[in-house]
């Protein structure tokens, strides 16, 4: 995956998580493989839901990557496996010995035979190294300890557990220049327009059918500098318009937060102004 593609999939995890479509984000982290919940990871264990644990895993490791990886796998499965019995489940303990623990005795045969073993107890805290086996609630929590430790040293997950620092509602800002720019580009934009979606790109009509004068030189570009229609912007300012004629407004949409356009910006996008004054050109362009 691409630099921006990765960065396009954090802005779009950032919104998810501010609009509250939790179950949409995490199906977005584990199958873009990009940032491991570890706080969500810890909820689904401590509430014993095994099954999402290990689909969530699967985005990011497999059970045969390496040997934090297989332990990992190793412990789930097992705490599985012992909630199973002490619920007296025998049919789902065996499915479970069978289906998800049988991969393990290519490696360590004696363990699973004695996990095989426990079966035929009535109980198997009766097992030595399970006497002192504690309910569910308490258990999760030291495998979660033991989980942690695991996925902190798993070289596979070192660069995901950490979010990328972004400005609140990052998306949305950015949808917002884009719709700025694409307005102030236009050569006579409305006083106040209206947009209701940014699901395709801006345009104005031409109010009274009126044409904005050609400067003199014939240089669009210098006319339009000297007008500064583009004022500066700092790396997070709030765009404030510069002292330029009516056609340089508020825009309608931008709720007081108009972003401006860095300086090689402003030259980039005046270069390219269509000589129809009918059209609201689009930055798809520059912001390949």
């Amino acid at each position: 995956m691409s630099s921006l593609s990765k960065e396009l999939v954090f802005l779009i995890l950032q919104c998810l998580h501010e609009e509250k479509l939790k179950d949409s984000a995490h199906m977005l982290e584990q199958e873009s493989g990009l940032f491991f919940n570890l706080k969500y990871f810890e909820d689904l264990v401590r509430s014993g839901q095994w099954n999402e644990v290990e689909r969530y895993l699967s985005g990011f490791t497999k059970i045969d990557d390496n040997s934090y990886s297989m332990k990992i796998f190793f412990e789930v499965r097992k705490q599985k496996y012992l909630e199973a019995l002490d619920k007296q489940d025998r049919a789902t303990a065996s499915e479970i010995l069978v289906r998800d623990l049988k991969v393990f005795s290519a490696f360590n045969e004696e363990l699973y035979n004695e996990m095989t073993h426990l079966l035929t107890l009535d109980n198997f805290r009766e097992n030595q190294k399970l006497s002192k086996y504690g309910d569910s609630k308490s258990i999760r929590s030291i495998t979660m300890l033991e989980l942690k430790k695991l996925i902190a040293e798993n070289p596979l997950f070192r660069e995901k557990l950490s979010f990328p620092v972004l400005n609140a509602s990052r998306l949305r800002v950015l949808i917002n220049q884009s719709l700025n720019w694409q307005h102030q580009i236009f050569k006579n934009p409305q006083f106040n327009p209206e947009t209701e979606f940014s699901l395709s790109d801006h345009s104005c009509g031409i109010p009274n059918k009126a044409i904005a004068p050609q400067p003199s030189n014939n240089s669009l570009m210098g006319a339009i500098a000297k007008s500064r229609l583009f004022p500066l912007l700092g790396a997070h300012d709030t765009f404030v318009h510069a002292a330029a004629g009516p056609s340089v407004s508020r825009l309608g949409w931008t709720a007081n937060q108009n972003p401006a356009v860095p300086a090689h910006a402003t030259v980039a996008a005046v270069t390219t102004l269509s000589s129809q004054g009918g059209d609201c050109q689009s930055l798809e362009y520059f912001l390949k």
